[in-house]
């Protein structure tokens, strides 16, 4: 079960890294990299914090079956909100998350803020590395805790369950870094729209099968279920997309036969 967590953790790290990355890449680039190291740096501090005290006092104050049914509860919500973002986009109701496009914005907001190429740290540019980084790594934890808790049943598990997570989230940190400092432009070549549908259906999959198992029930094959749950989730993802695609299709002919029966 441990290499699931480290997986699961490190895919859905790399979602976020990569939309904090394309920040922090931008106060690099625009500003002095300076700047971007400190803020991140500030961030990465605040966030291992928050790992170590609510970890921990997840670990020793609230009850297991509690802990799954409200942190099952929680990933399905948190996973169907990237679920319905991703299903719109494959079925072309939804327009498609493009991190050039946001590196482009984040330059221009910059830019607009007047600061600009310096060698001294600038508070804009490390307010905004740090702002970025926070709220991306926020999700992060909260990735980090319940994959690392959650799949636990005695307090050695849990401990070494909030590890294995921890390792998936830092892999995907290293990864984000290793690639972004090779080719120092947004890492629009990730199939980050796909990672996040993976994510998603990941997510929600993991958040059923603890919240069942919080309220009691037993799951045939015990962990096996998981696979089921995401067979399930992406058959129904595809049904989705394909019942959408059509709808938009019969709704779009049906407007241009209308224009026309007007003509």
């Amino acid at each position: 079960m441990q290499w699931m967590v480290v997986l699961s953790s490190f895919a859905a790290s790399l979602v976020e890294c990569v939309e904090a990355f394309t920040i922090v890449l931008a106060v690099g680039v625009t500003i002095n990299w300076r700047s971007a190291a400190v803020g991140t740096v500030l961030a990465l501090a605040i966030l291992a914090a928050l790992v170590g005290a609510f970890g921990t006092t997840l670990i020793s104050i609230i009850p297991l079956s509690t802990l799954r049914l409200v942190i099952g509860g929680l990933l399905i919500l948190f996973g169907l909100k990237w679920l319905k973002k991703a299903v719109l986009r494959y079925a072309g109701l939804k327009a498609l998350h493009d991190e050039e496009a946001i590196y482009e914005h984040e330059v221009a907001e910059i830019q607009a803020h007047g600061s600009g190429k310096s060698s001294a740290i600038d508070k804009f540019g490390v307010i905004l590395a740090l702002k970025s980084v926070l709220l991306e790594g926020l999700e992060v934890v909260f990735i980090v805790i319940t994959f690392g808790i959650s799949s636990a049943q005695t307090e050695a598990a849990k401990t070494a369950g909030l590890q294995a997570a921890s390792l998936g989230a830092l892999a995907a940190v290293l990864a984000v870094l290793i690639i972004g400092a090779f080719a120092h432009a947004p890492l629009s070549k990730i199939p980050e729209n796909t990672l996040k549908f993976g994510v998603g259906i990941m997510l929600t999959s993991f958040g059923t099968f603890w919240a069942g198992e919080g309220v009691g029930v037993e799951w045939l094959g015990t962990d096996v279920a998981i696979l089921g749950l995401i067979v399930a989730y992406l058959t129904l993802c595809g049904a989705l997309v394909l019942w959408l695609r059509n709808r938009s299709s019969v709704a779009k002919l049906g407007g241009a036969t209308g224009a026309a029966g007007g003509n």
